[in-house]
Protein backbone atom coordinates (compact mmCIF):
# COMPACT_ATOMS: atom_id res chain seq x y z
CA UNK A 1 0.00 0.00 0.00
CA UNK A 2 1.03 3.41 -0.76
CA UNK A 3 -1.40 5.29 0.93
CA UNK A 4 -3.80 5.59 3.90
CA UNK A 5 -6.25 8.10 4.12
CA UNK A 6 -7.80 8.71 7.19
CA UNK A 7 -11.55 10.48 7.70
CA UNK A 8 -11.75 12.24 10.97
CA UNK A 9 -9.20 13.03 13.74
CA UNK A 10 -9.98 11.97 16.73
CA UNK A 11 -7.85 9.22 19.36
CA UNK A 12 -8.77 6.43 17.21
CA UNK A 13 -7.60 8.08 14.10
CA UNK A 14 -4.51 9.06 15.52
CA UNK A 15 -4.14 5.17 17.28
CA UNK A 16 -4.37 4.00 13.77
CA UNK A 17 -1.57 6.15 12.75
CA UNK A 18 0.34 5.77 15.65
CA UNK A 19 -0.11 1.54 15.15
CA UNK A 20 0.86 2.19 11.75
CA UNK A 21 3.66 3.65 12.05
CA UNK A 22 4.64 1.50 14.94
CA UNK A 23 4.13 -1.62 12.93
CA UNK A 24 6.30 -0.57 9.83
CA UNK A 25 4.20 0.56 7.38
CA UNK A 26 5.98 3.26 4.83
CA UNK A 27 3.72 4.37 3.12
CA UNK A 28 2.10 7.62 3.20
CA UNK A 29 -0.62 8.49 5.75
CA UNK A 30 -3.34 11.38 4.86
CA UNK A 31 -5.11 12.42 8.03
CA UNK A 32 -8.16 14.65 7.03
CA UNK A 33 -9.49 16.76 9.90
CA UNK A 34 -12.82 18.92 9.33
CA UNK A 35 -11.84 21.06 12.27
CA UNK A 36 -8.54 23.80 12.12
CA UNK A 37 -5.78 23.24 14.35
CA UNK A 38 -4.46 20.19 15.94
CA UNK A 39 -6.14 17.49 16.66
CA UNK A 40 -7.45 17.39 20.19
CA UNK A 41 -8.68 15.31 23.00
CA UNK A 42 -12.38 15.07 23.82
CA UNK A 43 -12.57 14.18 27.72
CA UNK A 44 -11.27 17.14 29.06
CA UNK A 45 -14.02 19.67 27.18
CA UNK A 46 -16.15 18.97 30.52
CA UNK A 47 -13.45 19.43 32.80
CA UNK A 48 -10.30 21.07 32.10
CA UNK A 49 -11.58 23.48 29.53
CA UNK A 50 -15.18 24.45 31.39
CA UNK A 51 -12.55 25.11 34.70
CA UNK A 52 -10.24 27.55 32.26
CA UNK A 53 -7.41 25.32 33.19
CA UNK A 54 -7.09 24.37 29.50
CA UNK A 55 -7.40 27.71 27.62
CA UNK A 56 -5.54 26.90 24.20
CA UNK A 57 -5.98 23.58 22.39
CA UNK A 58 -2.58 22.61 22.34
CA UNK A 59 -3.36 21.99 26.30
CA UNK A 60 -5.91 19.02 25.31
CA UNK A 61 -4.24 18.31 22.24
CA UNK A 62 -3.66 14.25 21.18
CA UNK A 63 0.03 14.86 20.22
CA UNK A 64 2.07 17.63 19.61
CA UNK A 65 2.14 19.48 16.65
CA UNK A 66 5.65 18.33 15.36
CA UNK A 67 4.63 14.69 15.99
CA UNK A 68 3.16 14.66 12.59
CA UNK A 69 6.00 15.63 11.00
CA UNK A 70 8.03 13.57 12.39
CA UNK A 71 5.85 10.60 12.01
CA UNK A 72 5.43 11.38 8.61
CA UNK A 73 1.87 11.88 8.68
CA UNK A 74 0.01 14.32 6.66
CA UNK A 75 -2.05 16.38 8.65
CA UNK A 76 -4.48 18.44 6.87
CA UNK A 77 -6.93 20.63 8.85
CA UNK A 78 -9.75 22.44 8.05
CA UNK A 79 -10.78 19.93 5.28
CA UNK A 80 -14.23 18.44 4.82
CA UNK A 81 -15.02 15.06 2.91
CA UNK A 82 -18.58 15.95 1.28
CA UNK A 83 -18.37 11.85 -0.88
CA UNK A 84 -16.68 8.62 -0.19
CA UNK A 85 -16.26 6.27 -4.15
CA UNK A 86 -14.83 3.32 -1.98
CA UNK A 87 -14.36 1.35 -5.34
CA UNK A 88 -11.76 3.40 -6.67
CA UNK A 89 -10.41 4.82 -3.40
CA UNK A 90 -11.69 8.30 -3.67
CA UNK A 91 -12.78 10.50 -1.27
CA UNK A 92 -14.11 13.90 -2.58
CA UNK A 93 -13.05 16.66 -0.79
CA UNK A 94 -15.34 20.15 -0.41
CA UNK A 95 -12.73 22.50 -1.89
CA UNK A 96 -13.68 20.29 -5.15
CA UNK A 97 -10.78 18.06 -5.26
CA UNK A 98 -10.35 14.22 -4.67
CA UNK A 99 -8.06 12.22 -2.92
CA UNK A 100 -6.95 8.82 -3.94
CA UNK A 101 -5.77 5.95 -1.35
CA UNK A 102 -5.44 2.31 -1.70
CA UNK A 103 -7.67 2.30 1.69
CA UNK A 104 -9.71 4.42 3.41
CA UNK A 105 -10.61 4.62 7.39
CA UNK A 106 -13.34 6.62 8.54
CA UNK A 107 -12.92 8.03 11.73
CA UNK A 108 -15.84 10.50 11.96
CA UNK A 109 -17.32 10.09 15.27
CA UNK A 110 -20.56 11.60 16.04
CA UNK A 111 -22.69 14.90 16.56
CA UNK A 112 -24.40 15.90 19.99
CA UNK A 113 -28.16 14.55 19.67
CA UNK A 114 -30.19 17.54 20.13
CA UNK A 115 -33.73 17.54 22.30
CA UNK A 116 -36.89 17.30 20.02
CA UNK A 117 -38.79 20.04 21.43
CA UNK A 118 -39.71 23.32 20.30
CA UNK A 119 -37.13 25.86 21.04
CA UNK A 120 -34.65 23.47 21.03
CA UNK A 121 -32.77 25.77 18.54
CA UNK A 122 -33.03 28.99 21.37
CA UNK A 123 -29.43 30.53 21.72
CA UNK A 124 -29.20 29.95 24.90
CA UNK A 125 -29.12 25.86 24.03
CA UNK A 126 -26.05 25.07 24.32
CA UNK A 127 -24.11 21.06 23.52
CA UNK A 128 -20.76 20.04 24.42
CA UNK A 129 -19.08 18.11 21.65
CA UNK A 130 -16.34 20.50 20.27
CA UNK A 131 -13.58 22.71 20.98
CA UNK A 132 -15.43 25.48 19.90
CA UNK A 133 -18.34 24.46 21.56
CA UNK A 134 -16.59 24.31 25.12
CA UNK A 135 -14.94 27.38 24.44
CA UNK A 136 -18.68 29.11 24.42
CA UNK A 137 -20.03 27.36 27.22
CA UNK A 138 -16.89 28.88 29.25
CA UNK A 139 -17.89 31.73 28.92
CA UNK A 140 -21.72 30.85 30.15
CA UNK A 141 -20.31 29.45 33.31
CA UNK A 142 -20.50 32.46 35.47
CA UNK A 143 -20.67 32.64 39.18
CA UNK A 144 -24.63 32.90 39.99
CA UNK A 145 -25.38 31.57 36.45
CA UNK A 146 -28.37 30.04 36.17
CA UNK A 147 -27.47 26.72 34.42
CA UNK A 148 -30.07 23.61 33.48
CA UNK A 149 -28.12 20.29 32.63
CA UNK A 150 -30.59 18.07 30.33
CA UNK A 151 -29.37 14.69 30.98
CA UNK A 152 -27.19 13.12 33.72
CA UNK A 153 -25.14 10.67 31.88
CA UNK A 154 -21.22 11.28 31.82
CA UNK A 155 -21.17 14.25 29.88
CA UNK A 156 -24.39 15.79 31.91
CA UNK A 157 -23.08 14.85 34.77
CA UNK A 158 -18.92 16.44 34.61
CA UNK A 159 -21.02 19.88 33.36
CA UNK A 160 -23.18 20.02 36.01
CA UNK A 161 -20.41 19.35 38.74
CA UNK A 162 -18.44 21.45 36.79
CA UNK A 163 -20.93 24.48 36.98
CA UNK A 164 -21.69 24.19 40.79
CA UNK A 165 -18.24 24.28 41.12
CA UNK A 166 -17.51 27.73 39.32
CA UNK A 167 -20.33 29.30 41.33
CA UNK A 168 -23.69 28.74 38.92
CA UNK A 169 -27.14 27.76 40.23
CA UNK A 170 -27.31 24.49 38.56
CA UNK A 171 -30.73 22.61 37.68
CA UNK A 172 -29.95 18.38 36.56
CA UNK A 173 -32.84 16.87 34.13
CA UNK A 174 -33.17 13.37 33.54
CA UNK A 175 -36.41 11.37 32.97
CA UNK A 176 -34.69 8.70 34.75
CA UNK A 177 -34.43 8.52 38.30
CA UNK A 178 -31.57 7.60 39.05
CA UNK A 179 -29.24 7.51 35.84
CA UNK A 180 -26.18 4.73 35.03
CA UNK A 181 -28.03 2.32 36.87
CA UNK A 182 -27.84 -0.29 33.77
CA UNK A 183 -24.35 0.33 33.67
CA UNK A 184 -22.60 0.64 36.95
CA UNK A 185 -25.21 -0.91 38.72
CA UNK A 186 -27.48 0.93 41.70
CA UNK A 187 -25.32 1.32 44.45
CA UNK A 188 -22.35 3.03 42.45
CA UNK A 189 -25.42 4.89 40.19
CA UNK A 190 -26.95 6.22 43.62
CA UNK A 191 -23.54 7.54 45.16
CA UNK A 192 -23.06 9.21 42.23
CA UNK A 193 -26.40 10.69 41.77
CA UNK A 194 -26.47 11.56 45.17
CA UNK A 195 -23.53 13.48 45.18
CA UNK A 196 -25.62 15.87 42.89
CA UNK A 197 -27.99 16.96 45.78
CA UNK A 198 -25.31 17.06 48.33
CA UNK A 199 -22.91 19.77 46.44
CA UNK A 200 -25.96 21.62 45.65
CA UNK A 201 -27.94 21.05 42.69
CA UNK A 202 -31.43 21.07 42.16
CA UNK A 203 -31.91 17.48 40.33
CA UNK A 204 -35.40 17.29 38.34
CA UNK A 205 -36.85 13.62 37.15
CA UNK A 206 -38.57 14.13 33.93
CA UNK A 207 -38.04 14.78 29.99
CA UNK A 208 -38.45 18.40 28.63
CA UNK A 209 -41.79 19.31 26.72
CA UNK A 210 -40.17 22.75 25.46
CA UNK A 211 -38.35 25.76 25.89
CA UNK A 212 -39.62 29.12 25.57
CA UNK A 213 -38.34 32.82 26.02
CA UNK A 214 -40.23 35.31 26.04
CA UNK A 215 -40.54 38.83 24.01
CA UNK A 216 -37.17 40.89 24.68
CA UNK A 217 -36.09 38.64 27.83
CA UNK A 218 -32.35 37.07 28.22
CA UNK A 219 -33.51 34.12 30.12
CA UNK A 220 -35.28 31.17 28.85
CA UNK A 221 -38.00 28.45 30.30
CA UNK A 222 -37.98 24.78 30.21
CA UNK A 223 -40.82 22.99 30.88
CA UNK A 224 -40.59 19.62 32.18
CA UNK A 225 -43.04 16.67 32.90
CA UNK A 226 -44.40 16.38 35.89
CA UNK A 227 -42.62 18.95 37.51
CA UNK A 228 -44.66 21.85 39.44
CA UNK A 229 -42.99 24.68 37.37
CA UNK A 230 -41.06 25.75 34.43
CA UNK A 231 -37.36 26.04 35.30
CA UNK A 232 -35.80 29.54 34.71
CA UNK A 233 -32.22 29.39 32.89
CA UNK A 234 -29.86 31.58 31.42
CA UNK A 235 -27.97 28.66 29.67
CA UNK A 236 -29.48 25.40 28.78
CA UNK A 237 -26.85 22.35 28.53
CA UNK A 238 -27.86 19.20 26.06
CA UNK A 239 -25.73 16.38 27.06
CA UNK A 240 -28.18 13.28 26.19
CA UNK A 241 -25.41 11.17 23.83
CA UNK A 242 -24.13 11.16 20.07
CA UNK A 243 -25.70 10.26 16.75
CA UNK A 244 -22.69 8.27 14.67
CA UNK A 245 -21.96 10.17 11.57
CA UNK A 246 -22.72 8.14 9.33
CA UNK A 247 -23.44 10.23 6.27
CA UNK A 248 -20.24 9.09 4.22
CA UNK A 249 -20.46 5.41 4.21
CA UNK A 250 -24.40 5.29 3.77
CA UNK A 251 -24.21 7.19 0.89
CA UNK A 252 -21.14 5.14 -0.42
CA UNK A 253 -23.23 1.93 0.38
CA UNK A 254 -21.82 0.55 3.20
CA UNK A 255 -23.07 -1.84 5.49
CA UNK A 256 -24.94 0.67 8.18
CA UNK A 257 -26.56 -0.47 11.54
CA UNK A 258 -26.28 1.77 14.69
CA UNK A 259 -23.25 2.63 13.47
CA UNK A 260 -21.04 1.82 10.59
CA UNK A 261 -20.63 -2.30 10.86
CA UNK A 262 -17.35 -3.92 11.11
CA UNK A 263 -15.56 -7.08 11.98
CA UNK A 264 -12.91 -7.45 14.41
CA UNK A 265 -10.29 -5.61 12.01
CA UNK A 266 -12.60 -2.81 11.83
CA UNK A 267 -13.16 -3.49 8.16
CA UNK A 268 -16.20 -2.38 6.62
CA UNK A 269 -18.21 -4.13 4.40
CA UNK A 270 -16.03 -3.19 1.53
CA UNK A 271 -12.20 -4.28 1.93
CA UNK A 272 -11.02 -1.08 0.57
CA UNK A 273 -12.69 0.82 3.60
CA UNK A 274 -12.17 0.48 7.64
CA UNK A 275 -13.96 2.49 10.17
CA UNK A 276 -13.06 3.09 13.74
CA UNK A 277 -13.91 5.19 16.80
CA UNK A 278 -17.45 6.34 17.84
CA UNK A 279 -18.88 5.78 14.48
CA UNK A 280 -18.10 1.78 14.69
CA UNK A 281 -19.47 -1.11 15.57
CA UNK A 282 -18.45 -4.52 15.67
CA UNK A 283 -20.85 -7.17 14.07
CA UNK A 284 -20.76 -9.28 16.98
CA UNK A 285 -21.20 -6.02 19.58
CA UNK A 286 -24.99 -5.51 19.82
CA UNK A 287 -23.96 -1.68 20.80
CA UNK A 288 -21.36 0.89 19.88
CA UNK A 289 -18.63 1.12 22.79
CA UNK A 290 -18.64 5.21 22.81
CA UNK A 291 -15.55 5.29 25.36
CA UNK A 292 -11.61 7.09 25.18
CA UNK A 293 -10.50 3.24 25.71
CA UNK A 294 -12.49 1.98 22.99
CA UNK A 295 -11.53 4.16 20.05
CA UNK A 296 -8.23 3.69 20.69
CA UNK A 297 -8.04 0.08 20.42
CA UNK A 298 -10.25 0.40 17.71
CA UNK A 299 -7.32 2.22 16.04
CA UNK A 300 -4.45 -0.82 17.00
CA UNK A 301 -7.01 -3.15 15.60
CA UNK A 302 -7.50 -1.45 12.11
CA UNK A 303 -3.91 -0.85 12.06
CA UNK A 304 -3.41 -4.65 12.35
CA UNK A 305 -5.65 -5.35 10.02
CA UNK A 306 -4.30 -3.05 7.26
CA UNK A 307 -1.16 -4.43 8.24
CA UNK A 308 -2.29 -8.33 7.56
CA UNK A 309 -1.72 -9.06 11.08
CA UNK A 310 -3.61 -10.79 14.13
CA UNK A 311 -6.14 -8.47 15.45
CA UNK A 312 -4.90 -7.80 19.01
CA UNK A 313 -7.00 -9.24 21.96
CA UNK A 314 -10.23 -7.21 22.67
CA UNK A 315 -10.35 -6.00 26.11
CA UNK A 316 -13.45 -5.51 28.61
CA UNK A 317 -14.71 -2.35 27.85
CA UNK A 318 -13.77 0.05 30.32
CA UNK A 319 -14.14 4.21 31.32
CA UNK A 320 -14.20 6.61 33.24
CA UNK A 321 -16.02 10.23 34.73
CA UNK A 322 -14.25 13.10 37.07
CA UNK A 323 -16.65 15.12 39.11
CA UNK A 324 -16.35 16.90 42.66
CA UNK A 325 -12.93 15.39 42.85
CA UNK A 326 -13.80 12.28 42.91
CA UNK A 327 -13.15 9.57 40.07
CA UNK A 328 -15.67 6.72 38.65
CA UNK A 329 -13.99 3.76 36.75
CA UNK A 330 -15.87 0.66 35.05
CA UNK A 331 -14.84 -2.52 33.08
CA UNK A 332 -17.21 -5.07 31.84
CA UNK A 333 -20.22 -4.63 31.56
CA UNK A 334 -22.97 -5.29 34.56
CA UNK A 335 -25.61 -6.35 32.07
CA UNK A 336 -23.67 -9.81 31.95
CA UNK A 337 -23.61 -10.11 35.71
CA UNK A 338 -25.44 -12.76 37.64
CA UNK A 339 -24.92 -11.05 40.68
CA UNK A 340 -23.11 -8.45 42.18
CA UNK A 341 -20.48 -8.38 44.92
CA UNK A 342 -19.91 -4.94 46.94
CA UNK A 343 -16.30 -4.03 48.09
CA UNK A 344 -16.36 -1.21 50.62
CA UNK A 345 -19.15 0.61 52.58
CA UNK A 346 -21.24 2.94 50.48
CA UNK A 347 -21.37 5.28 53.55
CA UNK A 348 -17.74 5.46 53.04
CA UNK A 349 -18.14 7.33 49.47
CA UNK A 350 -15.24 4.85 47.84
CA UNK A 351 -16.02 1.64 47.54
CA UNK A 352 -16.72 -0.93 44.72
CA UNK A 353 -18.89 -3.71 42.86
CA UNK A 354 -18.15 -6.25 41.19
CA UNK A 355 -20.41 -8.20 38.56
CA UNK A 356 -20.07 -11.98 38.87
CA UNK A 357 -21.46 -14.40 36.33
CA UNK A 358 -20.78 -18.20 36.60
CA UNK A 359 -18.10 -17.60 39.69
CA UNK A 360 -15.78 -15.19 37.22
CA UNK A 361 -15.90 -11.66 37.53
CA UNK A 362 -17.30 -9.92 34.20
CA UNK A 363 -17.53 -6.40 35.16
CA UNK A 364 -16.78 -3.94 38.00
CA UNK A 365 -17.74 -0.08 38.44
CA UNK A 366 -15.84 1.54 41.11
CA UNK A 367 -15.54 5.26 43.19
CA UNK A 368 -12.05 6.35 44.43
CA UNK A 369 -10.58 2.59 44.25
CA UNK A 370 -8.19 2.40 40.60
CA UNK A 371 -6.29 -0.46 42.32
CA UNK A 372 -9.71 -2.25 42.52
CA UNK A 373 -10.35 -1.69 38.88
CA UNK A 374 -7.04 -2.90 37.45
CA UNK A 375 -7.49 -5.68 39.39
CA UNK A 376 -10.62 -6.32 38.38
CA UNK A 377 -9.26 -5.82 34.21
CA UNK A 378 -7.32 -8.74 34.93
CA UNK A 379 -9.67 -11.06 36.50
CA UNK A 380 -11.58 -10.58 33.24
CA UNK A 381 -8.78 -10.78 30.85
CA UNK A 382 -7.91 -13.90 32.86
CA UNK A 383 -11.14 -15.74 33.68
CA UNK A 384 -10.20 -15.93 37.20
CA UNK A 385 -12.53 -18.18 39.53
CA UNK A 386 -13.55 -16.18 42.40
CA UNK A 387 -16.02 -16.45 45.29
CA UNK A 388 -18.08 -13.53 46.16
CA UNK A 389 -16.52 -14.32 49.93
CA UNK A 390 -13.31 -13.04 48.84
CA UNK A 391 -14.27 -10.75 46.47
CA UNK A 392 -15.73 -8.67 49.20
CA UNK A 393 -13.56 -9.28 51.90
CA UNK A 394 -11.32 -6.16 52.16
CA UNK A 395 -8.90 -8.15 54.60
CA UNK A 396 -8.05 -10.03 51.27
CA UNK A 397 -5.67 -8.46 48.86
CA UNK A 398 -7.25 -9.10 45.64
CA UNK A 399 -3.91 -9.57 43.75
CA UNK A 400 -3.77 -12.79 45.49
CA UNK A 401 -7.04 -13.54 43.49
CA UNK A 402 -4.82 -13.43 40.64
CA UNK A 403 -2.98 -16.45 41.97
CA UNK A 404 -5.64 -18.27 42.67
Amino acid sequence: MKRIALVGAGISAVSTCDALRAGGYDGEIVLLSNEEGVPYDRPPLSKDVLLGRATVRDDVALRPADWYEKQRIELRPGTAVTALRPDEGVLELADGTELTADRIVLATGGTARTLPVPGADDPAVHTLRTWTEAELLRTRLTPGARIAVVGAGLIGAETAAVAAGLGCRVTLIDPVPVPLTAVVGPDIAGALHDRHRAEGIEVVTGGVERIDRAPGADEVTVTVGGHASPITADTVVVGIGIRPDTSLAEAAGLTVDNGIVVDAAQRTSHPRVYAVGDVARRADHPVRHEHWDAAQHGGRAAAAGLLGADAPAEPASWFWSDRYGSRLEAVGSMADAEETVRRGEVRSGAFTVFGLNAGRVVAAAAIDRPKDIKAAQRLIARAVAVTPQRLADESAELRALLRG
